[in-house]
């Protein structure tokens, strides 16, 4: 008999039934084919990042100096040498002035993500015109925490950037960055980022390059709650150690207070990336998964299923042009409301939400969503 065989008969005694796999197999948002068991494994390759080790960013306040080398940035700050600088925002970036001894990356996305469907040329060509390392932030994180699957995210980012190269060619490839959300799903989130290396290097080749992308990856805000708001360091903690397992190239922590931070809240969730990388070491691995029969099998899966999607974008126009006519707002509405009905049922489950829960449900699921509308909902203002 095969190991499988072996396995299935062990179990099938265990459990005493025959249909064990009505059992094992969990059902899940993705669509993903979960195994009980995994026995062999087809091709794998080791997934390269750009950065050596990923950069653990901070929101700049005084006093991290000495303790941050990257900084997220909403305003200028100088006199700072040998930083590198995540720039948020498009006035700061049209005006700051670069230093030869930093380095600096545009988290800013050049694309109108409602019915307006447009991209920004006027500052596109101004971010490209500027001594970056990165110029141009493709950001998917935006479409996560408004409820998109992980499928749509890799898509979209695909999607997005192909519209780029149709409006300022193929150099642009270089010089992008892309912004991923990263969720509770621990496993499926490390095979998210890992699955778009392979995804972004195809598309690459498609136009005559074989590239890498450049990865920044902040804790989702969709899985986040007001009360019990300590439950939201365990979550954003998971949502970092996937991201730097899968492989980005730099993690940002949002505030684990969902309202009303403060300066030691914001110190903290910096310093819960500070913790994970020097107590475990996980941000300079360079892909600490390549080999896991699990985690390669859904990598696998969750690029072939977004290959197929992007490419049903294409035919229908692109990004931009399902945009304008609203169905990229109705696919991730209709995603953003079955996941929600999970939770309010109890399928997924949020501690302090609606696993021990200490609220009530008080708005209906019609009034958070809107099916003309891509809207940021966190999961746990259905009770809030």
């Amino acid at each position: 008999m095969s190991e499988l065989a072996d396995w299935e008969q062990l179990v099938k005694k265990q459990l005493k039934t025959e249909n064990i796999y009505e059992i094992l197999q969990k059902e899940n948002l993705e669509n993903i084919d979960v195994k009980p068991y995994y026995h062999n494994n087809s091709e794998y390759k080791i997934l390269p990042k750009i950065e050596e080790s990923t950069h653990l960013v901070a929101e700049f306040q005084d006093g991290l100096e000495d303790q941050a080398f990257a900084f997220f940035l909403n305003e200028n700050v100088e006199n700072l040498e040998e930083k590198t600088f995540f720039i948020n925002n498009a006035d700061l970036a049209e005006h700051i002035l670069t230093e030869e001894f930093n380095r600096y990356f545009s988290l800013i996305d050049v694309f109108s993500d409602d019915k307006n469907a447009a991209i920004d040329e006027h500052l596109a060509k101004e971010l490209l015109s500027k001594s970056f390392d990165r110029n141009i932030c493709i950001d998917v994180s935006f479409h996560q925490n408004s409820g998109a699957s992980i499928i749509q995210q890799l898509s979209f980012a695909l999607a997005k950037a192909k519209d780029l190269v149709e409006n300022f060619g193929l150099d642009i490839l270089d010089k992008l960055l892309f912004k991923f959300a990263v969720g509770s799903q621990y496993f499926f989130e490390i095979s998210k980022i890992r699955a778009f290396k392979y995804l972004f290097n195809q598309l690459s080749k498609e136009f005559g390059k074989d590239l890498i992308p450049y990865i920044f990856v902040e804790t989702s805000l969709r899985n986040k709650a007001k009360n019990d708001q300590e439950n939201n360091l365990i979550r954003s903690t998971l949502e970092l150690a996937s991201a730097m397992i899968g492989g980005a190239d730099a993690v940002f922590c949002n505030n684990y207070k969902v309202e009303e931070s403060t300066e030691l809240s914001k110190e903290i969730s910096f310093k819960q990336q500070i913790v994970l990388a020097y107590e475990s070491i996980i941000n300079v691995f360079e892909d600490a998964t390549s080999g896991s029969y699990f985690v390669e099998d859904i990598t696998h899966q969750f690029a072939e299923k977004s290959w197929k999607l992007f490419l049903e974008i294409e035919e229908k126009g692109g990004y931009l042009e399902m945009l304008k006519y609203g169905e990229i707002q109705k696919m991730i509405f209709e995603q953003a409301v079955k996941e929600q009905s999970w939770v309010e049922e109890g399928k997924i489950k949020i501690i302090g939400v609606n696993l021990y829960p200490k609220l009530e449900i008080k708005k209906p699921i019609s009034e958070l969503y809107n099916s003309s509308e891509i809207k940021p909902i966190r999961l746990a203002e259905i009770f809030e």
